[in-house]
This record gives C-alpha cells, sequence and structure tokens, in this order.
C-alpha cells in the first residue's frame, strides 16, 4: 500500500471548492459507536483516533472536505465541543487544514506530523508494502550508528558496567524472546543515553516503539537468530568498550539492517499486524 500519494484529491486540482468529495459517517445509535470498531464514543481522543484511522486508511481521502460540524454530532453522537477539539487535534497533527468559507480538508501525507504517536501507529498498521518501515530502519540505523559512535567516545567505567550487565542478561533471554526483546530495547537506550544526544534519543524511541507493536516488525525469531542478534551486541559493546568510535558506527548500522533483513516480513511471508 503506498500512503494517500497525491492525487486528484489535492486541493490545487480542484477546480472549483464545492468540487471536492464532502465524507460523511452513518448515522450512530444514542450509546455512541466508533463507525471503524463499533466501541463507544464519549470523548475527543476517541473521535480523532477513529478520523486518524480514517484518513491514514484512505478512506477520508487526500483533498476531500470533513462534513460539517453538526454531521460529525450526529454520527458520533457527541456534542459540538468534543468535535470541535477532535478538528483541532487533526488541524495539529497537520492531518487537515481549516479554509474559512470553505471547510476543513483533508491534507497530503507530506504535511502529516508522522512523529505523532496516534499518526505513527496508523501509517505503520497500514505499510501494507513496509516501505515506511524500510524508511524507519534507515533512520535508526543512520541515528543509532551516529550517537553509538558518540557513546564510545563518552562512556565511563560506570556506563560500561551497566551494559556489560544489560550484554549478560541478554545472554541469559535467548530462549524467552518476548523478556529478551525488552532488554534488548534497554541496551540500545543505554547506549543512546550514554551518547549524550537526547533529541535523537527521543525520535528513535517514538518512531521504534510505534513499530514494535506490529508484528510485521518484530516477526518471529529462532533461537539461533536471537543469538546471532547477541554476538552482534557484543561486538558493538566491544567497540565502546575499546573506545573505537568508528567500528562501533559500523557495527550498529550493519546489526540494525542485517537484524531487518533478517525478520522482515516480505523475506519470510506476509503476516498481519
Amino acid at each position: 500500500m503506498t500512503l494517500n500519494k497525491p492525487s486528484q484529491g489535492r486541493l490545487r486540482f480542484l477546480p472549483r471548492w464545492e468540487d471536492a468529495t464532502v465524507t460523511t459517517f452513518p448515522q450512530q445509535a444514542a450509546g455512541g459507536q466508533r463507525p471503524a470498531s463499533g466501541r463507544p464514543v464519549r470523548r475527543s481522543d476517541a473521535v480523532v483516533d477513529d478520523m486518524v484511522e480514517s484518513i491514514v486508511s484512505g478512506a477520508l481521502p487526500v483533498g476531500s472536505l470533513l462534513a460539517r460540524e453538526a454531521s460529525l454530532c450526529a454520527s458520533y453522537d457527541v456534542s459540538r465541543t468534543v468535535v470541535r477539539e477532535a478538528v483541532k487535534a487533526l488541524e495539529e497533527k497537520g492531518l487537515v487544514t481549516a479554509y474559512q468559507g470553505v471547510g476543513t480538508v483533508v491534507s497530503s501525507q507530506d504535511a502529516w506530523n508522522q512523529l505523532d504517536p496516534i499518526v505513527l501507529s496508523a501509517i505503520v498498521r497500514h505499510d501494507e508494502q513496509y516501505h515506511v518501515l524500510d524508511q524507519l530502519i534507515a533512520v535508526r540505523s543512520a541515528m543509532e550508528s551516529h550517537m553509538v559512535g558518540e557513546a564510545a567516545r563518552r562512556a565511563t567505567a560506570k556506563d560500561i558496567r551497566e551494559l556489560e550487565e544489560l550484554m549478560t542478561e541478554l545472554d541469559s533471554l535467548v530462549s524467552q524472546p518476548h523478556l529478551m526483546d525488552d532488554v534488548d530495547v534497554a541496551f540500545h537506550q543505554r547506549i543512546m543515553l550514554v551518547s549524550g544526544n537526547t533529541l535523537g534519543r527521543a525520535i528513535v524511541r517514538t518512531v521504534h516503539a510505534e513499530a514494535r507493536r506490529s508484528m510485521r516488525y518484530l516477526g518471529h525469531s529462532s533461537v539461533a537468530d536471537r543469538k546471532l542478534t547477541n554476538s552482534q551486541h557484543r561486538a558493538v559493546l566491544d567497540a565502546i568498550v575499546q573506545g573505537d568510535a568508528d567500528s562501533a558506527s559500523a557495527l550498529m548500522a550493519a546489526h540494525i539492517g542485517n537484524a531487518w533483513e533478517r525478520r522482515r516480513p516480505s523475506k519470510r511471508g506476509r503476516r498481519t499486524s
């Protein structure tokens, strides 16, 4: 799936505003049901969640007009205040733009805040061709390989001791993948913390947290896979201990790329999120 590429729906291709598609939702019962999931809607964040899903999935195409406020209130069985809060939140996420005298229009994907956790989660969920997951790996590789180089230059004896403890724990958990995954994340996070790059660490943590919600990202690794992963972790740690920034960077980039290639669903058969 290619996520909402610019198409005829983009505003610059609309000869008149009134030619834009107005998207409405089915009338909801008094109990308030989410159009997509059937779960009750009572708050603006639940409305936002549903509308983000509709936009990212393409059910609300780029360039379309949201239904009017009264129609959205009836559709979701919520107040005008809730709808206004929801639409404002969508604007803040870059998903829609309000035009005076026209209405609220679904924005093109290049305007979306793709680091927003709700938006990113929906994007990953609909990344059927794994383009976004591949990009995420490229971002992780570039940022973490740079940060591990900094960590190799800055690591103290205490830092190395803590990384050694995490490495020992990783080795002890090769037969327990769910526990090992959490320690794996902690190992990478500790290296990034040592690097001193707080912004880079926050970006990687955000994108990685949402990716890890998808089985297409996590895959199903074997014990042999996990042992290989740990041997790569050990090589990275050894380079940090030696203060070899260049080797640490190269080894981290290779580790992240190799681990993804081994578990990438398109290589091992398609799986659902």
